[in-house]
């Protein structure tokens, strides 16, 4: 019995699958077209032998077939480094650096791969990347081929900002700017990093040693724009867009950084010329440049190009579906109105009074600058911001609130009293944002002592008759109740009740 056991001991233990068996099975899938399945298994192969060369390249190969080249980079140079003689590493880093861009040492791996093999079943590829690289090179001068891999470094850094890692990439581009002090786009790109984390002096430190040792850098001048923009300091950002407004790039790269640059900063109509002149020149860019087209097409005026190019940035992001900028603006909104106004709603959000914020939040699903507003790493904190606060903008990104859930069911009522003001009054003019600082100061209060907030259009009424009364002689009661469908006398109720939430100040 126990030489039974013993025999079916060692059947179970030679039936683990290790890294040889996933990567079989990865193999199998990709020949079968099953592209999720092999993913999935070269995935776990490589978990299990995470320095088996072939492993490594064939992921490698299928990653970079999906188009995730940096990824691809990555495992294919693991690869490499573990068995640098083997010719078809060789050849897909040839590949690889091609599709990034890094022309030179695409070329230097492709005659690597000939002189190792030069009959190899690839050999007819690599040359083929060699004449592509030969050709490029021509219209480069030496000092503009990048390194590879201070451009893999500053892809990854840049990666890592895009995703809210900025003390990750902070340590890259440290890295990158004491080993190749002069290669700017790291300057620039920790500039940034810096900026996001507080640590403005720094920053602009780092930019002002651009300028100074590369005079006219596009990205510095961009950069330090972005950030007088962010610090309101409007004497020095108008002089900076002055200057701006008079450079006229030629570079692809340049065009780009220019047009988002003035997105950013509300020049819709600027943005938009350079970045539709990029898109009639055959440019194909990434998810943020058709974001940029996007909204600088429609802010000003060119709302089919600017569908057109969300649809691509779509394409690109699907996460991004949804968020359109005029998704939740109401038929009848004009970019005049306050909701539209980006500063004035930056003002609110940032306010030090919290019913102002309030008040913030709420315009911001109406606004088309939504998306922009809710993406930036620094404008909105939420571990900062009160209960209330966090439901206001929870309804602006449309939170499915469930009623019976305590607090929730008076919230829930006061929105809709909210809701029914705002029909009122859209799109907001001066006035309307006047009705609605009064209501967002009472609104603070009863939701602070949990008012029950019964009656959603008799609440309405009464801010609605509260505001107009004391501002235009003649105003009746009977007027405001028949807007609303309620009785005088139920008005009269709630004008009463709400009263007691207005401020009371010490004589």
């Amino acid at each position: 019995m126990d030489n039974k056991r013993n025999n079916i001991n060692k059947k179970v233990i030679s039936f683990i699958p290790d890294g040889e068996f996933y990567y079989k099975k990865g193999l199998q899938a990709m020949q079968r077209d099953k592209f999720s399945d092999a993913h999935k298994y070269f995935g776990r192969a490589v978990e299990l032998s995470p320095n088996d060369p072939l492993i490594l390249m064939h992921y490698g190969v299928l990653v970079m077939e999906e188009g995730r080249f940096e990824e691809a980079y990555e495992l294919l140079t693991a690869a490499h480094g573990l068995n640098p003689e083997e010719e078809e590493i060789i050849f897909y880093l040839a590949e690889v650096h091609a599709h990034l861009g890094l022309l030179r040492d695409a070329k230097i791996y492709a005659e690597k791969y000939i002189a190792l093999a030069p009959d190899g079943p690839l050999a007819d590829e690599s040359m083929e990347i060699i004449d592509f690289a030969e050709q490029e090179e021509a219209y480069f001068d030496e000092e503009e081929m990048p390194d590879s891999e201070v451009y893999f470094l500053q892809e990854k850094a840049r990666r890592l900002m895009e995703s809210g890692n900025f003390e990750e990439a902070v340590d890259i581009l440290e890295s990158i700017i004491v080993d190749y002090p002069e290669f700017w786009a790291a300057y620039n790109n920790l500039a940034l990093a810096y900026f996001y984390i507080g640590k403005i002096a720094p920053a602009k430190e780092l930019l002002d040693e651009v300028l100074q040792k590369n005079k006219g850098n596009l990205h510095a001048l961009c950069n330090l724009a972005v950030f007088y923009y962010y610090e309101k300091d409007k004497e020095k950002l108008d002089s900076l867009l002055e200057l701006l407004l008079k450079i006229k790039p030629y570079q692809f790269e340049h065009r780009y950084k220019l047009g988002a640059t003035f997105a950013l900063v509300g020049k819709h109509e600027e943005a938009y010329n350079w970045l539709r002149s990029l898109q009639k020149r055959g440019f194909e860019g990434d998810a943020g440049y058709y974001f940029w087209l996007a909204h600088s097409a429609y802010f000003s005026g060119h709302e089919e190009m600017a569908k057109q190019a969300y649809a691509k940035l779509v394409e690109l992001d699907p996460s991004k579906a949804g968020f359109e900028p005029w998704k939740d603006v109401h038929s009848s909104a004009r970019p005049e109105s306050y909701e539209q106004d980006r500063e004035f709603l930056l003002s609110k959000i940032a306010n030090k009074y919290r019913s102002e914020r309030l008040l913030g939040f709420y315009l911001l699903g109406k606004s088309a600058h939504k998306q922009e507003i809710i993406s930036h790493p620094t404008y909105i904190d939420v571990s900062k911001l009160s209960v209330y606060e966090q439901l206001f903008l929870a309804h602006s990104l449309h939170y499915d609130f469930s009623a019976g859930a305590g607090f929730e069911d008076y919230f829930l009522r006061a929105l809709e009293t909210t809701d029914l003001l705002y029909d009122a009054y859209q799109p907001l003019d001066k006035e309307g944002t006047h009705l609605f600082q009064m209501w967002f100061t009472l609104c603070e209060m009863a939701l602070v002592k949990k008012y029950p907030f019964k009656n959603p259009h008799a609440l309405a009424a009464a801010a609605d008759y509260m505001f107009l009364s004391s501002r235009h002689p003649g105003v009746t009661k009977t007027a405001l109740a028949e807007k609303y469908g309620i009785s005088v006398k139920t008005l009269t109720k709630y004008v009463n009740e709400l009263i007691e939430f207005l401020p009371h100040f010490n004589s």
